[in-house]
């Protein structure tokens, strides 16, 4: 009996997260990075690890973020050409920031799927409040600074192109 259909790895496919703090995207991101031949790529272990002490403002987040995301777009692209699916630990927030996963699924010519955690305000402030006072997370964000990027979130529409999945908070 031939097998060697039945064993073929999965395809590679490209997993994106998308919501506000303290939705769950890293909760979800671990889950999805258990599955064979799947990597997760954090972009807050990476900027903890390499900015941690440069960052104070969302001004320097984001142009340190850029320059995250444009030193890692031919790795990401690499390993899903290798065969690897990318679980990407990277806020699909804005418009901008997907733009730049949609150059990536464009580039590496993989499926791809953008899950939306649809969290309300207020589970997500009290998920962000426990997850300051365990102190595990490599960054702490304050109630203000939750306002202030809720303030850039753009939830993601058909019309971008992406494969959504909704998740909702129950």
């Amino acid at each position: 009996m031939d097998r060697s259909n039945s064993m073929s790895p999965p395809p590679p496919t490209l997993h994106l997260v998308c919501g506000k703090a303290a939705a769950g995207k890293s909760t979800l991101t671990a889950a999805l990075g258990q599955g064979a031949q799947t990597v997760v790529l954090s972009e807050d272990d990476w900027l903890s690890a390499l900015y941690a002490d440069q960052m104070t403002t969302l001004g320097d987040y984001l142009h340190i973020s850029a320059k995250l995301r444009a030193a890692m777009t031919p790795h990401i692209v690499a390993l899903l050409r290798a065969g690897l699916s990318v679980v990407l630990d990277f806020a699909a927030n804005t418009v901008e920031t997907r733009h730049w996963m949609r150059s990536l699924i464009d580039a590496a010519d993989v499926a791809h799927v953008l899950h939306y955690l649809d969290v309300p305000d207020d589970v997500c402030l009290a998920r962000l409040r426990a997850r300051n006072a365990r102190g595990d997370h490599p960054f702490a964000v304050t109630d203000v600074e939750f306002e202030r990027l809720a303030k850039h979130f753009v939830p993601p529409s058909e019309d971008e192109g992406f494969t959504i999945v909704r998740h909702t908070y129950e």
